[in-house]
This record gives C-alpha cells, structure tokens and sequence, in this order.
C-alpha cells in the first residue's frame, strides 16, 4: 500500500470523522449519488456514510458515499408535473411582442425574438 492510500485508510472514522477510503478502495453497498442514480435509487434523506478521498488537482478532492441498502427508488415526475414543464417551455420560445413561437429560446437580453429586437435586419 502506497503512503498516498494510506494517507486516505481510515475505514473506522477514527482520523476523519466518517468511514473513509481511498479511490476505488470502497467496500461494496456504498455508491456515489451518481452510481445510485445510474442504478434508478437516490440517497432519500440519509447521511453521508462514508467518503472516498484522492489527491486531485489543486488539493485533495472527495466523493461522498451512501448506503445502497438504505437507498429509495428514483421518484418519476406525474403527467401535471411534465405538462407543466412543457408549458414552461413553450413560453420560453413565444415571443411576448409579435406571439410567434420561434425554433430557438428567447434571449432573456433582448426579451423578445431577434426579429423584433432587430427590425432592421430582418426587413433586409
């Protein structure tokens, strides 16, 4: 074991507070947030259980470990929660001053579609 590994072996708490491992040394049923989400499950309200340490550019990075036992199935959104969306969507591409609905989103600079924003070059 390399000193670096050993520097981030702490599997009781004792040094870092929470069970702690070095890259790709965790024991199996922890998982990232994004491991749990590829898996269909999220963390549902529980601890951090346990952290994974390396040395990464400009310091030392981490990545946050929770139960995969204690993990809840990801929550789907309901057809009033995807109109809604969609909705919200739509209105982002209609311009406020000519209702055209345009392929691309209404630069929140301008606030209204290029063509009206710029008249002139449209004519032209």
């Amino acid at each position: 074991m390399s000193r670096i590994r050993a520097a981030y072996w702490d599997p009781d708490g004792a040094t870092f507070g929470i069970p702690t491992f070095w890259w790709r040394g965790a024991p199996p049923g922890y998982a990232t947030r994004r491991q749990l989400r590829a898996a269909g499950l999220r963390p549902g309200g529980q601890p951090i259980a346990a952290q994974v340490l390396w040395q990464g550019v400009g310091g030392t990075r981490a990545a946050y470990l929770y139960r995969v036992d204690l993990a809840r199935p990801k929550r789907t959104a309901t057809t009033a929660q995807l109109r809604a969306i969609r909705a919200a969507l739509l209105a982002r591409r209609t311009c406020p001053t000519c209702r055209q609905v345009c392929s691309y989103y209404i630069p929140r600079s301008l606030g209204e579609c290029t063509d009206c924003a710029y008249p002139q070059e449209a004519a032209a």
